[in-house]
């Protein structure tokens, strides 16, 4: 069986723990975490060892058998946080793709890339094409003929329509949804719960219902 290290801590870091566990496609090795240390552990029930940093990425790409989930999501530091998941030194072929058995994606229909996270029940329609590491939380939904960029994120019971396109490195905030033929900037966040219907500039982040520029970063 593969072998599963996971870069990051509780959160997306679990999600992805458990998703890797529901598929029966990897043993979970444990967590390479830059704060907590070395012989910790995450997770409050089911828990996961802390083995090391990102900077022991090398000798874990020593084994064939071993790849690498990246569980970051930066918020207000998205191009900081991008740039280091760039910058770790992984190939792309050792990314590990976790979908969820209960997420709906028509086979055949949908370009998925390296990395990517899917959680329960989220759903993809048809003509949909997601980047590397983007990750979709419980109940999303992407819309037909939409990109996701890469190190885009969708949180739980987000709507992303039709034609829509999510910005390298965007966060779509929980309940939000993005009307048809909308872009979403790079590193732009909507806020939970906002209701966009024009375009999100880049660097920037909307809030509200209508969604309205709140801060330029």
């Amino acid at each position: 069986m593969n072998k599963l290290v996971i870069l990051g801590g509780r959160g997306i870091g679990m999600i992805a723990a458990s998703i890797a566990e529901a598929t029966g496609e990897y043993e979970v090795l444990g967590f390479l975490n830059d704060v907590e240390p070395i012989g910790s552990q995450i997770g409050k029930f089911k828990k996961y060892p802390v083995i090391g940093t990102s900077k022991d990425i090398p000798e874990h790409l020593m084994d064939n058998r071993v790849f690498f989930f990246v569980g970051y999501i930066g918020m207000k530091s998205e191009k900081e946080v991008y740039d280091k998941v760039t910058n770790l030194g992984i190939p792309r072929e050792r990314f590990a793709t976790l979908i969820h058995p209960t997420a709906i994606i028509p086979e055949g229909y949908c370009k998925i890339g390296k990395g990517v996270l899917i959680a329960p029940l989220a759903q993809l329609s048809p003509d949909t094409t997601i980047e590397d590491n983007c990750i979709l939380l419980p109940n999303s939904f992407l819309g037909h003929d939409s990109t996701m960029k890469r190190f885009s994120h969708i949180t739980t019971n987000s709507v992303v329509g039709g034609y829509v396109t999510l910005g390298v490195g965007s966060h779509i905030g929980s309940n939000a949804t993005i009307r048809e033929y909308v872009q979403v900037g790079d590193f732009a966040i909507v806020g939970s719960g906002s209701v966009v219907l024009e375009n999100v500039h880049n660097n920037t982040i909307y809030v509200g219902n209508p969604a309205r520029l709140i801060k330029n970063k």
